[in-house]
């Protein structure tokens, strides 16, 4: 009896109840379509930004799902650099940060292209620039082998991990890589192409052709599919942010897929109610984006130095803690005193508040009010 669904008689013929989907699908595709009419209503400055925030969060979370933490402004000046947008002081590059960016805006940005093996092995090439995972060396740009044993996707912490299931052995993938490519790339198949985004991930971490990075490669392979099915290549929602919050519901789902038979409708079904969460937390990008805008339009003409503008952007961007004139010194690269001066001026000025409590005084932004 076959154990794994690529073990099954027909794969990769997979199925769906495409009459049980129907209606969510429906709803998902007017809620996608909502979004992008209301993206593009609010101007050209503004889309940008969202983007901008949109990708950063993508990047960030899907390294964090590997349970890779990556420097929030380091992704974010990456991303600016390469989309041409003025962002101000620029974090220094990091190779593994560059990356990864060049991996997904390659995802998106290229989304009209084929998708081919050799695109593969450079977006894998990007994850792993010193050939290593970790302190591990590990085979790059190219199929795995399984001189280390069978491929098994896992979760858990090291120690307490759980085996979802066990890909195909590596002398089936150049033939089984190529059936999948030849699939994606065809221009004449008649799937949905949202449908097609979750079928494409499936059945690439089905596969887990690489050595390493499967994950955040069958998640950029699913950006490149929705990007395909808007017809655009700016993002404003990040399923891989979704996914992470939802990161027990997806191995769950997953592996009872895995171990079922060529019928997808739970994974599909899954996968629509993913993307349509992840649309909700585009309402709270929009929200941030024109919060941003409001707060320049109010204080723009304000005589500010470049530290207090790139401290109060941090702030409207979403500072992580309080902030202190420690923090301010860190960041701004100044001393304490230079820091406390700067904070001070933002005070009188009616642009930040003072919040005494605990071991030090914090500051909190004030909004402009809203008419």
């Amino acid at each position: 009896m076959s154990r794994y669904i690529h073990e099954q008689e027909d794969w990769p013929r997979l199925t769906w109840d495409s009459q049980g989907i129907s209606d969510k699908l429906a709803s998902v595709r007017h809620r996608q379509g909502r979004l992008l009419g209301r993206m593009e209503a609010i101007g050209f400055a503004l889309r940008e930004q969202a983007v901008l925030y949109t990708l950063t969060q993508d990047v960030l979370e899907t390294s964090l799902i590997e349970g890779e933490t990556l420097d929030r402004e380091q992704v974010r000046s990456s991303l600016a650099r390469r989309l041409g947008l003025d962002v101000g002081a620029i974090a220094p590059n990091d190779r593994h940060v560059d990356g990864v960016v060049e991996m997904m805006l390659d995802a998106t940005k290229r989304y009209s292209e084929p998708l081919t093996a050799e695109r593969l092995f450079g977006w894998h090439n990007c994850l792993f620039p010193t050939g290593h995972s970790g302190l591990t060396r590990i085979q790059v740009g190219e199929w795995r082998s399984d001189s280390t044993g069978p491929m098994q996707v896992v979760s858990g912490p090291i120690g307490r991990e759980w085996v979802h299931f066990e890909a195909p052995s590596a002398s089936r993938l150049p033939a089984e890589m190529d059936i999948f490519l030849d699939w994606f790339n065809d221009p004449a198949t008649s799937i949905d192409p949202v449908l097609k985004a979750g079928l494409a991930h499936l059945w690439f971490v089905t596969l887990h052709p690489f050595a390493d990075g499967n994950g955040r490669i069958a998640r950029a392979i699913g950006d490149l599919a929705l990007a395909r099915s808007e017809g655009t290549a700016q993002r404003f929602y990040s399923q891989s942010a979704q996914i992470r919050q939802e990161r027990m519901a997806y191995y769950e789902i997953l592996e009872k897929t895995q171990n079922g038979g060529l019928d997808v409708t739970g994974w599909l079904d899954w996968f629509l109610d993913c993307l349509d969460h992840a649309f909700g937390g585009a309402e709270t990008t929009l929200g941030m984006v024109l919060r941003k805008a409001r707060f320049w339009e109010a204080h723009g003409t304000e005589n500010l130095n470049a530290r207090q503008r790139l401290l109060l952007n941090r702030l409207l961007d979403g500072f992580t803690g309080k902030l202190t004139s420690s923090k301010w010194a860190i960041i701004a690269k100044c001393s304490q005193d230079t820091a406390l001066r700067d904070i001070l001026d933002l005070t009188e000025r009616g642009l930040l508040v003072r919040e005494a409590g605990g071991r030090s005084t914090s500051y909190t932004l004030i909004e402009p009010a809203v008419e």
